[in-house]
């Protein structure tokens, strides 16, 4: 014989009731980004090599808003890369202060001295990772959005023709096997909606992965 069920243990509310927020706001501040674990830990390997991390920011992280209208890749994410989102990296660090401390300032203001620091070699390539991730991710979710507009347009046209298929069959101008296909074609629309909401909860905790949890989203 089985256990009954205690529905003091049980949830008191199921998925439906959860509200979520499925968006991000217009301007969210690339600063986010500093929570990631690799741009903290290629910080931190600077720090071990007496870099100022201040300058180190101030010269190789774009401080820019990562989400325009709709809270979408905003312009300024887009103009980091060569040829739009989809191009090489095409920010240039601009190096104003000494990074390195110490009685190391000698060519310390010099691009190409300063990457011959393995450390900040590892610091450039975490930024660059992190919003190429970033842009990739909300280009995802443009198009997601758009798709998901784009079926629920087709279920609502595939529900209308149902309920004409059902409403004739009641009258007995169609036969059922009309009904049954109208529905078929509705179930089959309704399927995809539910698989392109699915993606898009997917591209949401891959949001909120790349952005380092640092979004209150």
């Amino acid at each position: 014989m089985g256990i009954a069920q205690d529905n003091a243990f049980l949830p008191k509310t199921t998925l439906d009731d959860v509200a979520i927020k499925d968006s991000l706001d217009p301007g969210l501040p690339s600063e986010v980004l500093l929570m990631r674990p690799d741009i903290r830990q290629a910080e931190y390997e600077l720090m071990a090599r007496n870099a100022d991390i201040g300058a180190a920011r101030a010269a190789f992280f774009p401080s820019i808003t990562l989400t325009g209208t709709y809270g979408f890749a905003s312009q300024s994410l887009g103009d980091l890369f060569a040829s739009g989102a989809g191009g090489a990296w095409a920010f240039l660090p601009q190096i104003t202060l000494p990074i390195f401390q110490g009685g190391r300032n000698k060519a310390n203001l010099d691009l190409v001295e300063i990457r011959k620091e393995k450390a900040v070699v590892g610091y450039e390539k975490a930024i660059q990772t992190a919003f190429r991730e970033v842009s990739d991710e909300l280009a995802a979710r443009e198009t997601l959005d758009e798709q998901l507009k784009s079926q629920r347009r087709l279920v609502a046209a595939a529900q209308k023709v149902y309920d004409i298929s059902e409403a004739r069959y009641k009258s007995g101008i169609d036969s059922f096997l009309s009904v049954l296909d109208a529905q078929r074609e509705l179930y089959v629309f309704q399927q995809n909606e539910i698989q392109i909401e699915r993606q898009r909860l997917a591209n949401l905790v891959n949001l909120y992965k790349v952005l380092g949890g640092g979004s209150k989203m």
